[in-house]
């Protein structure tokens, strides 16, 4: 008995070793997310009755943003100008959104994001107000209007835009899409970032309600891929991509190109770009990729993505292959969806909650909407998401469909090319003078995830 009590003592120290390690990554998770909040879960809880104490700062000017592109490029713009905004200790405005793009949606922020919970969960880093005082007119001469350099760090703010507040009383910001760098940014406005995009930017509780009554139905009906089948009328024409198109069709999009003077692009290779990787799948091409990664006849497939071009007839290859196609015009009622048909961005934010709530994501083009799926995919506990190499599956299919080699060669290459292709616990690439080509932040900001000590 005598000899055996070192051993209890081993093994109760041992579990007490264990039990206080379990408890430690307990909190240290716990406080992640509520610092963060799961912003995109399927079942969003309601954010704290207490707000946070304001922040006291002697505000240097205001801040007014407008936003430029879709509904998830006007997200990340928010988040980098928020940073900006507490980077300089200035006052922000609620931003405004894009009502001059190829979508033409008038919906203003108030009509998509919780403008509330969006100026009291940051209150303790920025003071934010609706709208500029009634003194700063629009012709205002005390106001510059301008777009800040794209993918700047901290130090041109600093440098270049802070000074010009000894001169104006506010700067109207009128082109924010990446304007603040993916790294090379302190910790603290990487943490600020995630901030906004995980926790500040709630969809309103109409957008919520009826995005959460999407994933319960498709709960209901088992597992489920989230497919963002980017095949619309706009990205074919901005992209230039026409595999497949008839030659009127292609001329149509091209006519669209020339329409909109600030698609810079207007003569494009489809052939090249394509063969680049540079070309969103085509729906019967992301069939067979489907096939060939396991995915089975009878698998459910919600596509998130506006309206494909070509409509149901080129619809037919994808269905026929998988016959559980559905989208959120199949399982809403028409009068429930009404209010928000015409608003592209607010139909875009039912697709995005199904995506971040999918068992399964997978993006056809690595889009905004694609890339900032992915990201709170990966903060939500690195949730499937499958990146596809575009340009190894093109140089596949058209190897496939000219019989050079067989189904099973196609199927097993396919899967080969894509097993580490799943998004996983990764640090983000840098490339000096090449911020475009570098991972974007958004898709994956490590430094907000719980395994961020791999990166430092």
């Amino acid at each position: 008995m005598a000899r055996s009590r070192p051993r209890v003592w081993l093994v109760a120290a041992c579990a007490a070793v264990l039990l206080w390690a379990s408890v430690a990554q307990l909190v240290a998770v716990g406080r992640l997310l509520l610092q963060f909040g799961p912003a995109g879960d399927a079942d969003p809880s309601p954010p704290p009755s207490v707000l946070p104490p304001p922040r006291i700062y002697k505000s240097n000017g205001y801040l007014k943003i407008s936003c430029n592109g879709g509904l998830n490029q006007m997200r990340s713009e928010i988040c980098d100008m928020v940073a900006v905004a507490r980077l300089l200790n200035l006052t922000m405005v609620v931003p405004e959104l894009d009502k001059r793009s190829f979508w033409a949606d008038q919906s203003n922020f108030g009509d998509i994001f919780d403008v509330r919970h969006f100026i009291d969960s940051l209150r303790d880093e920025v003071h934010i107000i609706k709208q500029l005082p009634e003194r700063l007119g629009p012709s205002d001469s005390d106001i510059i209007e301008m777009p800040p350099v794209s993918w700047s760090d901290e130090k041109y703010y600093l440098h270049q835009i802070l000074p010009l507040f000894s001169k104006y009383s506010a700067i109207h910001f009128n082109k924010t899409d990446a304007r603040l760098a993916n790294n090379g940014i302190s910790t603290e406005l990487q943490l600020l970032r995630c901030r906004v995009n995980f926790h500040a930017l709630k969809f309103t509780p109409q957008i919520e309600g009826l995005g959460n009554k999407l994933v319960h139905k498709l709960r209901a009906k088992g597992s489920f891929v989230a497919l963002h089948l980017r095949y619309e009328m706009d990205m074919l024409a901005f992209s230039g991509c026409n595999h497949g198109l008839s030659l009127e069709e292609a001329e149509e999009l091209k006519k669209m190109r020339y329409a909109y003077p600030w698609w810079r692009d207007k003569e494009i290779d489809s052939q090249a770009k394509r063969s680049q990787g540079l070309c969103p799948l085509t729906p019967e091409e992301t069939s067979l990729v489907l096939k060939a990664l396991g995915f089975q006849k009878d698998s459910l497939i919600y596509i998130a993505a506006g309206e494909i071009y070509g409509g149901d007839r080129r619809l037919e290859p994808l269905r026929s292959a998988f016959p559980k196609l559905v989208r959120k015009e199949m399982l809403l009622d028409s009068e429930v969806l009404r209010q928000f048909q015409n608003h592209s961005s607010q139909m875009a934010a039912l697709d995005f909650i199904v995506s971040t709530a999918s068992d399964v994501f997978i993006p056809t083009f690595d889009g905004n909407m694609a890339k900032l799926v992915e990201g709170h995919r990966r903060f939500l506990g690195f949730q499937r998401s499958v990146v596809l190499d575009r340009r190894k599956l093109v140089e596949l299919l058209d190897l496939y469909t000219n019989k050079t080699i067989s189904w099973d060669n196609f199927a097993s290459s396919v899967q080969e090319a894509h097993k580490s292709r799943v998004a996983q616990p990764s640090c983000r690439r840098k490339l000096e003078n090449r911020p475009k080509e570098e991972d974007y932040f958004y898709a994956n900001p490590h430094e907000c995830l719980v395994n961020s000590s791999l990166c430092s």
